[in-house]
């Protein structure tokens, strides 16, 4: 075991390693059996993961039951609704203190307890760096909201009750009252969200119990789920299987087919591109299109859809979604328990058709995350077809810019705004250095006087990301970044014209080439772009990727393994 470079032998600092450690603790837990860290983002400020000490108490019981001795192991929290000016900003750094701490300290293996949008990919990405045996334990999603009697997913059921009360149609006073309706129980957002989708990659690439993803987090079962996954933890630091022998390219083939056919987050695209950077796979946006471009949505949830987290769960899970794609599925790909995924497929019943569609009978023939190329963005953008109207898919507008979030927030309600229903707004400096982080904005609320006409959609275009609750005829993750040297997205001016053309995947400043150029990005769109001169900013400023790799930092991707050479006394 790893542990036993601290805990082994005599002499001066194994005597110390052991003695700070007592504490209670038996002296058979030093005798070479395996030390678990169950890495746990629970916070009061991450509200979504505010349950996980009470799921890390059960795995903690699953493994001293298997003879392992667990340690609990607070790590970077980020609340996806609370931290300003965005959890993305602190992905990375999260997953460098989770990467750090799992190295530095005597740990065998480690469950991962994740929920909220940037943890699991965070603990992904740090487990990942050290390789070490590990697996994930998905928080779960909340239980189902409602809203005059009708579900409501939480985010979804914001984005859009907000501009019912934009557009005239609903009084704040009826749109406050609908907090507690929303938001009814522990557990992370209800809708095919990031939290949700980010839970199911985590299954889908092999890291969790099959059949646990989905789980509400209310639900008796996912405490038993934990105790298995802690007594799972003890058995693979004994076989000494690593997340490098679990995750492979052909598991990542997997992921994106299931993103496909769940109508999964357009966000899982950045993090799963990250993911893999730190494992050195070679994964690029053109495998999402390839790979995922023509699986057929088959899972009736918010935002795609109508449905919500818990009646997936009710209506035969996720295992049941990947019964209707098994022959889609890599199955050389392997799961924490040694055994290829497609080994645990074959006989989910499917008992809500109208939550989990049949292969035969899908909700869309061809639903994976689209990834659109042109001279507006060279390095590639991406769409979620699912969740955009059918109409816009193909659209040629004229553009009304927005230099900024504070410009677009000082001008969307203006009456005078020039913009019609067949405008494309573009929203940029929002990419991960411009903003800095690369915010959830991109699915930006529309002009009220549009949206007192009846309009509820039209093309935005934006460096961002939007949240995986939201719909929305929106291209996000524009690569190359405004705030990049020769970015065309930060050249674009009003009344120019765009075409967009999904089906063909692709998008196009209708602008002569000479003429752009000529032009410069104007003063006020290069004054608003993020400039730091300390601290953890500056580090991500100098350092993030674009989102075309996944948006880390260019010195995190890779991995430094598990070995540490130095004593500490």
């Amino acid at each position: 075991m790893r542990s036993q470079d601290w805990y082994g032998g005599t002499g001066r600092d194994p005597f110390i390693h052991r003695a700070w450690m007592r504490r209670g603790v038996p002296d058979h837990a030093f005798d070479g059996r395996p030390q678990i860290a169950i890495a746990n983002t629970a916070s009061d400020l991450t509200p979504c993961n505010a349950h996980l000490n009470e799921v890390a108490e059960f795995v903690k019981q699953g493994v001293w039951e298997a003879g392992g001795v667990p340690v609990n192991l607070p790590v970077t929290s980020l609340g996806e609704t609370l931290v300003k000016p965005t959890a993305m900003l602190w992905r990375n750094m999260a997953a460098m203190t989770i990467e750090e701490m799992l190295r530095a300290n005597p740990i065998d293996a480690a469950v991962l307890l994740g929920g909220c949008d940037k943890t699991i990919p965070a603990l992904l990405m740090g487990a990942a760096s050290v390789d070490i045996p590990a697996l994930v334990v998905p928080g779960g999603p909340m239980l189902n909201g409602y809203f005059r009697g009708e579900r409501s997913g939480c985010g979804t059921g914001v984005w859009a009750l907000s501009e019912e009360v934009r557009a005239g149609n609903l009084s704040e006073q009826e749109f406050e009252r609908f907090d507690k309706q929303m938001v009814r129980s522990k557990g992370h957002c209800n809708t095919m969200g990031t939290a949700s989708t980010m839970g199911i990659m985590a299954e889908a690439l092999g890291m969790t119990i099959p059949g646990v993803a989905g789980t509400p987090a209310p639900d008796s079962r996912l405490l038993e789920a934990a105790h298995a996954s802690g007594r799972l933890a003890v058995e693979m630091a004994l076989e000494g299987r690593t997340i490098s022998q679990v995750i492979t390219k052909e598991s990542f083939h997997n992921a994106i087919v299931t993103l496909a056919a769940i109508g999964g987050s357009t966000n899982a695209v950045v993090h799963l591109l990250a993911i893999a950077g730190r494992l050195g796979i070679d994964l690029s946006l053109d495998d999402f299109d390839r790979i995922g471009g023509k699986v057929p949505l088959l899972v009736n949830l918010q935002p795609s859809g109508s449905y919500l987290m818990e009646d997936l769960f009710r209506a035969g899970g996720v295992l049941a979604v990947l019964d209707q794609v098994q022959d889609l599925l890599d199955p050389a790909a392997l799961t924490v328990l040694g055994t290829p995924l497609t080994s645990f497929l074959g006989d989910h019943p499917i008992w809500d058709r109208e939550v989990i569609s049949l292969r035969e009978d899908p909700l869309q023939d061809e639903a994976g995350i689209a990834v659109l190329r042109g001279n507006l963005a060279p390095r590639g953008a991406v769409i979620k077809p699912s969740a955009a109207t059918p109409e816009l898919l193909t659209h040629t507008g004229r553009a009304v810019v927005f230099d900024s979030i504070e410009d677009f927030h000082a001008r969307i309600d203006d009456p005078e705004l020039d913009v019609d229903a067949d405008s494309v707004l573009v929203l940029r400096g929002c990419g991960p250095k411009g903003y800095p982080g690369m915010p959830e904005v991109a699915n930006t609320p529309l002009p009220p006087k549009l949206l007192r006409a009846g309009v509820r959609d039209m093309v935005r275009i934006s460096d961002g990301r939007m949240s995986g609750t939201a719909y929305g005829t929106v291209v996000l993750h524009v690569s190359p970044e405004a705030a990049s040297p020769g970015s065309v997205l930060g050249l674009v001016q009003d009344g120019d014209l765009i075409s967009l053309d999904v089906p063909n995947r692709k998008i196009e400043l209708l602008v002569p080439a000479e003429e752009l150029e000529a032009r410069k990005p104007a003063y006020r769109e290069v004054s608003s772009f993020a400039k730091a001169d300390r601290g953890w900013q500056k580090l991500y400023i100098e350092h993030v990727q674009g989102a075309d790799t996944g948006a880390d930092l260019d010195f995190l991707v890779g991995s430094s393994g598990s070995k540490v050479t130095r004593e500490s006394h």
